[in-house]
């Protein structure tokens, strides 16, 4: 198809060509002298020109005008704000805090937890985070209306052993108040050396705010565990995708068909997301070749498709498991199988992040992380902020989302709070008799303590605290693990598969 040229410009001549006689030639030479004396003239101007610049970009007098001249004029406004706070603070300043400062506010007014802006020193300590393995507390978190939220704890993390769920709100670390701060600042403060202890202070729905100290760990690096139910069905769970998730992945998935595997459950809960290559690899292992996993649109609207790049897990039926903890590339392996494979949900609507981030990064090492993009489920459904419904839904027991217990805290006779009432609770659900579950703390609770004590093998006082707290916690843990009425509905409905085929 033809194109115009700019303009309207036209590639044809408007009229014949006209040969210069002796009268031509002295008009030409005089408009030729005119052209040069014009040229002189702009030459001058342009030297005083560029001398005065020089002088006012070298002089004391109109430097901050001229800094503003040679920029674009939108920013004049944020020159004049730092040479005032230079020129008028009444302490010295750090020049590139300022500047540090002026981006991240930028991108703080996006209003978006998933854009952020890192120093060199964040840079640094994140990369770190993303390591083989670092030392922390082991959760996933973002913030969620000027709050630090849990994403998730991850799998055998000190947060999870604390008790830590998805949704959690972190208050105050050791003391100080995190409201407002983003999440590379909040990080920050809570990971810190093996060994240490941080006391955070949470909120977990309406309830009243709870301090708990967690001894800081090593993060294993493993994101693939597995193990051989029942009948020939088989569990793995993918707690996050990182760098060498596949590999993992496919090596247990050979381990478990030399097993004799009949059918699969995909255990994708409280899994916060991780790497999109990895996403991709894996996903394509349970859909496909060909058939679509997601697609990304940008703000013009355009579209970009990305379909399975196939895989040979092995012939067997697939169910997968998700919850509210499961963010971003556990969504898209999820809407993926879904939509594309007709592979069954179990459990409750998932996270709802339907974004895509990318990374600049500037020469002096920091970066500034940003949304450009949404992604959307094969069927074009765009999942952000409502996440992923499940065919089955399944809830967990009540038990499940128990405010934590402090095991710093000393729960005894005559005391009275929301971790009592936990407490009690707790001791009902293990089978023994605190006599109340109102938040206080009886005669009948404190035998009920001891009993629970003396199975244990602990010293018998009637007061929990310490290990008798943690014990406490554990059980009731392990026992929601054994309960788990999500895993069985999809046991369920793996054997129904087993017996159509």
């Amino acid at each position: 198809m033809d194109q115009e040229k700019p303009n309207g410009e036209s590639t044809e001549t408007e009229g014949p060509s006209t040969q210069l006689g002796e009268t031509d030639s002295r008009e030409n030479f005089m408009r030729i002298k005119k052209f040069h004396f014009a040229m002189l003239l702009f030459f001058i101007v342009f030297i005083t020109a560029g001398i005065t610049t020089f002088a006012l970009a070298f002089g004391d007098d109109d430097k901050k005008v001229v800094q503003v001249i040679r920029e674009r004029e939108e920013f004049s406004k944020l020159y004049e704000a730092y040479d005032t706070l230079k020129d008028n603070y009444y302490t010295d300043l750090d020049e590139q805090q300022l500047i540090d400062g002026a981006i991240s506010g930028m991108v703080e007014s996006l209003d978006d937890p998933y854009s952020d802006y890192m120093s060199l020193e964040d840079a640094k300590s994140f990369h770190e985070s993303i390591s083989a393995s670092f030392e922390g507390i082991g959760a996933e978190i973002q913030q969620k209306d000027g709050h630090i939220a849990i994403v998730t704890p991850l799998k055998g993390s000190p947060a999870e052993k604390a008790g830590l769920l998805p949704d959690d709100l972190i208050l105050t670390v050791d003391g100080e108040s995190i409201q407002g701060m983003s999440t590379t600042e909040a990080v920050a403060l809570i990971r810190g050396e093996k060994g240490t202890k941080v006391k955070l202070t949470i909120q977990r729905g309406g309830s009243e705010p709870t301090e708990v100290t967690i001894t800081r760990d090593t993060i294993p690096i493993e994101t693939v565990y597995s193990e051989m139910l029942e009948d020939g069905i088989a569990k793995v769970q993918i707690t996050n995708f990182s760098e060498h998730t596949f590999d993992e992945l496919e090596k247990v998935l050979k381990d478990l068909q030399s097993k004799d595997m009949k059918g699969l459950v995909l255990d994708l809960r409280q899994n916060p997301g991780g790497l999109l290559e990895q996403a991709i690899k894996i996903t394509s292992l349970f859909v496909p070749e060909g058939e679509l996993l997601f697609k990304v649109e940008d703000r013009e609207g355009n579209v970009q498709e990305y379909p399975s790049v196939g895989g040979n897990k092995g012939d067997f039926p697939l169910v997968v498991v998700i919850d509210k903890g499961s963010a971003s590339a556990s969504e898209i392996l999820a809407g993926a199988v879904s939509e594309s494979a007709g592979v069954p949900l179990v459990g409750q609507t998932t996270f709802g992040k339907g974004t895509v981030q990318r990374a600049e990064n500037f020469q002096d090492g920091s970066n500034i992380k940003l949304t450009t993009e949404k992604w959307l489920t094969p069927k074009g459904n765009w999942i952000h902020q409502k996440g992923i419904k499940p065919d089955y839904e399944v809830s967990m027991p009540d038990y499940a989302s128990l405010p934590f217990i402090d095991p710093e805290t000393e729960l005894k006779p005559s005391t009275a709070s929301e971790q009592v009432k936990a407490a009690q609770t707790m001791l009902k659900v293990l089978g023994y008799d605190p006599g109340r579950e109102d938040g206080f703390y009886d005669e009948k609770t404190s035998e009920a303590v001891k009993q629970f004590q003396k199975e244990k093998e602990l010293e018998e006082t009637g007061i929990l605290e310490g290990n008798s707290t943690l014990e406490l916690m554990t059980d009731v843990r392990n026992k929601m693990l054994k309960d788990d009425p999500q895993l069985k509905k999809a046991i369920d409905v793996v054997k129904e598969k087993i017996n159509k085929k």
